[in-house]
């Protein structure tokens, strides 16, 4: 098991939703996906609270996984088609954050066997304990494949390892692929129509509420769905407009605009027969550390849409 790390002073209290705990382990945290969106949000929560962290790549050659070293975390190569490799991982450590993706090449199937390597090798491990970030509404029924594997997992879960599981509404960073520029004006373009609300939540409010969890370590803790606004498509455009200082108009697009994506097209149709989401935003807030709205994460995103782009 290659590994890669710099030596760095460990803080030795850390501020957890609000309240001041000690830390007195040791154990690392392992992070899977430590270089994606979600897992490396949860290496800086956990890092900011002065937590030991081993973090999970394919390469630890790679800028991402010497960037990690560099703050002084851990990072051990393994990955998930490798199951013994993520096993070695969890041998020693208090606790462990994952996430699966249907974005490899087998799919929603691929995401399933994913899942199952990660429990059955956390109970192979004795992992003490473990957040799995699953979606918002996996437990519904709600015929969106990749909310169904998710849900596959967490069946996997329950039971065979200490655990709490979180349930993300709609990631707010995908948003930002939805602007662009249309005949020259800004334009938010979504796949639902414009006057029903969306749930959402910034992908570094993920990785606190993980962050929590994994400090609290309270298996007995319910899954939890969490997001930090609930806003329309023209509720969004109109706060599009308000960030980068000119009028934007939404568009609704048609479900066909998906093509051969299944996926995208079940969701947006689940999305659009409201209730979707079902955040708990009371319980998001007491676990997260100040948790945004959309306008307070628009106003942390920089400007891509000038005039040259239309």
């Amino acid at each position: 098991m290659r590994s890669l790390t710099t030596p760095s002073q460990p803080n030795t209290k850390t501020q957890i939703a609000g309240d001041f705990m000690t830390n007195t382990s040791k154990d690392p945290i392992v992070v899977i996906g430590a270089t994606g969106q979600q897992g490396s949000a949860t290496v800086d929560a956990l890092v900011d609270r002065g937590m030991a962290v081993r973090a999970l790549t394919r390469s630890v050659d790679s800028a991402a996984a010497r960037a990690l070293a560099g703050r002084g975390v851990e990072v051990v190569e393994a990955e998930l088609d490798a199951p013994d490799s993520i096993r070695r991982a969890f041998e020693g450590a208090g606790a462990a954050f994952a996430m699966t993706s249907l974005l490899g090449p087998r799919g929603v199937d691929g995401e399933v066997a994913h899942g199952k390597v990660i429990v059955e090798a956390a109970h192979a491990a004795q992992l003490p304990f473990l957040v799995y970030s699953s979606v918002g509404g996996a437990e519904r029924k709600s015929g969106v494949p990749h909310f169904e594997s998710k849900r596959r997992v967490e069946e996997f879960l329950i039971g065979a390892v200490p655990a709490n599981i979180i349930r993300p509404a709609f990631f707010m960073e995908n948003l930002l692929e939805m602007i662009d520029r249309k005949d020259g004006k800004l334009a938010f373009s979504m796949a639902m129509p414009g006057n029903v609300p969306l749930q959402m939540i910034s992908v570094r409010d993920i990785g606190s509420v993980a962050a929590t969890l994994l400090v609290r370590r309270d298996s007995a803790a319910a899954p939890v769905e969490i997001a930090g606004d609930e806003v329309s498509g023209e509720q969004i455009a109109n706060l599009v407009a308000q960030r980068f200082g000119e009028s934007a108009t939404f568009v609704e697009l048609p479900l066909d605009v998906f093509g051969d994506d299944d996926d995208g097209r079940a969701m947006f149709r689940w999305f659009s027969d409201p209730p979707s989401y079902r955040a708990d935003f009371a319980r998001t807030r007491d676990l997260g550390d100040d948790v945004e709205d959309l306008s307070r994460w628009l106003a942390r995103q920089p400007s891509p849409y000038s005039e040259a782009q239309s």
